[in-house]
C-alpha cells in the first residue's frame, strides 16, 4: 500500500489535473449543455472505462519498466515535471480557451455517447502522461508490490476524476453562464490552477535532482 503521504499528494495532482481543461472536460462539458445531464452523464461513463484502460496497462507497465530500466524513476519524474510545466502554461498563457466555451455536437444515442465518451478519454494525451510520467513517482518499491501500489493509486484518480466530472457535467450549464457573465472569474481560475500545476512542476524537477 502507498502511504498517506502519497495518497493525499497523488490525490491533489489528480485533482489539479482533472481541473485543468482537456478533451474529456471539453467534451463532456459541451455534451451536458447541448444534449442534458444524461447524456452527459453516460458519455462519462465512457470515459470511466478508458480510464480503466489506461490503469491496467501502465500498472503492468511500470512494474516491468521499474524492475528492467535503471534510473527509470529519474526519467519519468523529469517528464512528469515537462508536462505539468506544459499545463500551467496552457492555463496561464494569453488567450487560453476556456473548457466552458459550448462546442457544437449534434445529438447522439446512448451507445454512441458511450462510445465517443470513451474514444475521446483514449486519444487524451493527457490521461497516458499522468499514468506514465506521474505516477511512478508516488510508488515506493519499499513499501509493497510496485503493481498494488500503482492500482491502488490509479483507482484513486479515477474516483477523483469520475467525481469532478460529473459533478462539472450536472452543473455545466449553470457555470457556463456565470463564467460567461463575469470573465473576471475564469481568468482567476485559470490564474490558479496554472500557478498550482507549475509549482508542482518545479516540486518534481527538484526531487527529481536529488
Amino acid at each position: 500500500m502507498p502511504s498517506y503521504t502519497h495518497l493525499i499528494a497523488f490525490g491533489l495532482v489528480a485533482l489539479g489535473m482533472v481541473l485543468t481543461p482537456g478533451p474529456n472536460m471539453i467534451y463532456l462539458i459541451s455534451r451536458s449543455i447541448v444534449q442534458g445531464q444524461v447524456a452527459g452523464l453516460i458519455s462519462l461513463g465512457g470515459v470511466a472505462l478508458g480510464f480503466l484502460f489506461y490503469l491496467l496497462c501502465a500498472a503492468f507497465g511500470i512494474t516491468a519498466l521499474l524492475m528492467a530500466v535503471p534510473y527509470a524513476y529519474d526519467s519519468l519524474r523529469l517528464a512528469g515535471a515537462a508536462y505539468l510545466a506544459w499545463l500551467a502554461w496552457q492555463a496561464l498563457k494569453p488567450g487560453g480557451r476556456s473548457a466552458f466555451e459550448v462546442k457544437a455536437l449534434k445529438q447522439d444515442g446512448p451507445a454512441k455517447l458511450f462510445l465517443m465518451g470513451l474514444t475521446t478519454n483514449l486519444l487524451n494525451p493527457k490521461i497516458a502522461v499522468l499514468y506514465l510520467s506521474l505516477l511512478p513517482q508516488f510508488i515506493d518499491p519499499a513499501a509493497g508490490p510496485v503493481l498494488n501500489q500503482a492500482l491502488v493509486l490509479g483507482a484513486m484518480q479515477i474516483v477523483v476524476s469520475l467525481t469532478v466530472n460529473a459533478m462539472i457535467a450536472l452543473a455545466a450549464g449553470t457555470i457556463a453562464m456565470f463564467l460567461k457573465s463575469r470573465p473576471t472569474w475564469a481568468l482567476m481560475q485559470r490564474w490558479l490552477m496554472g500557478t498550482v500545476l507549475a509549482g508542482l512542476a518545479i516540486r518534481m524537477a527538484v526531487e527529481a535532482r536529488r
